[in-house]
């Protein structure tokens, strides 16, 4: 009979727990029906590896996740979700066999799938299967609408409510396999840097969506945590199955990609993570400062930067351009636009004004030419500085009438 690891941290004290719980040799822990009694009875089952079958396991997960899919619907704050624990019963339909989750959606469906995984890799079913099919489903996206794929991303980025960390690590994924194929970087190598990038931060997932929000800067805690979550990561991603050596790699090594005990091979991948880790950072606001437009964190970046990063922040600056989709400028005419689609060069944007000169929301998006003297880019926007929720389908409404 196949076993899974118990998620023993979920378990809250007093609380049912609907399955049966057995030791490494298949010994009975713990009948169905009973409850965890104290933090002593919790350290006692984690020192045998509490471990439940594999249909229990399938069938106690899908209540979680459901839960969990829940809360992130509803918007529930990352310190609620944190506190989230295994429900204390399973109904009869979780049994029964069913399809993976479906990822058919766009790309918030997979940046809610991506929030659960970071947030709790140990309760999901075959989280690194699951890895995989994230990666999956937002590259098809990104190949079938990458202007559209920039401009929801960027504009979940301005929302840290949603999740800062999945959106985080989605965008930089996403920049990363831009800048790759602009560099001309072979598939398999691609592949294990998209895996590595969309997992980077999971030694301090909740950690970073409270540091996103929160008033003061870090404490001394969350500073060391920020030092040690790459190590943790890979300890974490090595305990939930994942094995493939190069994506640990760049994980481990994403803050220090020079580092000798790194492997050679990698050097690339992990310095271009990390300057889109950095690049995405700094377009995100804090409470403690404003965000950067894209175009003063691509030229922070490349003054910034030594060795080679200079030459793949310049490559990533252009893959995505100066003013991405989903980013926001203001045009000599004093209208203030987003950005819908990238142009034929880094400096060229399809932009939809959505705020006139006058600073009042502007009913009816309107296509402007950036080519036209009037019209012309005067500036980016800091996404802070708009007052206006951007409704994507007239967005895209207002392109497709411009440019027809």
């Amino acid at each position: 009979m196949q076993y899974v690891p118990v998620p023993i941290d979920l378990l809250e004290i007093g609380k049912n727990i609907p399955v049966d719980l057995w030791d490494k040799s298949g010994k009975l822990l713990l009948r169905r029906g009973h409850s965890l009694q104290s933090e002593q009875h919790r350290a006692m089952l984690a020192a045998h590896e509490a471990s439940m079958t594999e249909g229990d396991a399938l069938a106690w997960t899908r209540g979680y996740e459901r839960m969990l899919h829940e809360m992130l619907r509803d918007g529930s704050s990352a310190e609620e979700i944190s506190r989230l624990t295994m429900p204390g019963e399973i109904p009869e339909s979780d049994f029964l066999d069913e399809e993976p989750a479906d990822l058919s959606g766009g790309w918030l469906v997979v940046r809610d799938n991506l929030q659960g995984l970071l947030y709790q890799p140990q309760a999901a079913t075959a989280p690194a299967d699951q890895l995989e099919r994230l990666r999956h489903r937002a590259l098809e996206l990104l190949a079938s609408e990458p202007d559209q794929c920039l401009f929801v991303l960027f504009q979940a980025l301005a929302d840290p409510m949603l999740g800062y960390c999945a959106t985080h690590a989605l965008l930089s994924a996403v920049v990363c396999e831009l800048t790759a194929v602009k560099l001309g970087m072979p598939a398999p190598q691609r592949k294990a840097l998209f895996r590595a990038a969309l997992v980077m931060n999971i030694g301090m997932a909740r950690a970073q969506d409270n540091l996103a929000t929160q008033n003061a800067i870090p404490s001394e805690a969350q500073r060391t945590l920020i030092r040690d979550h790459p190590r943790l990561g890979v300890d974490l991603l090595r305990g939930i199955g994942l094995d493939d050596a190069d994506v640990l790699d760049i994980v481990r090594w994403h803050h220090e990609p020079d580092a000798a005990s790194a492997r050679p091979h990698n050097q690339q991948q992990r310095h271009l993570l990390r300057v889109a880790d950095t690049f995405v950072a700094k377009m995100a606001a804090r409470k403690t400062r404003l965000a950067m437009s894209p175009l003063g964190a691509a030229r922070s970046m490349v003054l910034d930067a030594t060795g080679a990063e200079p030459v793949l922040a310049s490559a990533m600056a252009t893959a995505v351009g100066f003013y991405p989709p989903g980013t926001y400028v203001q045009l000599v005419s004093a209208e203030r636009a987003v950005v819908v689609a990238r142009g034929p060069r880094a400096h060229d944007a399809h932009v939809v004004s959505i705020v006139n000169p006058g600073g009042m929301p502007l009913t009816k998006y309107l296509y402007r030419d950036v080519r036209e003297s009037r019209y012309a880019i005067r500036a980016p926007v800091n996404a802070e500085k708009i007052k206006v929720l951007v409704d994507f389908d007239k967005a895209y409404q207002a392109l497709a009438d411009g440019r027809a």
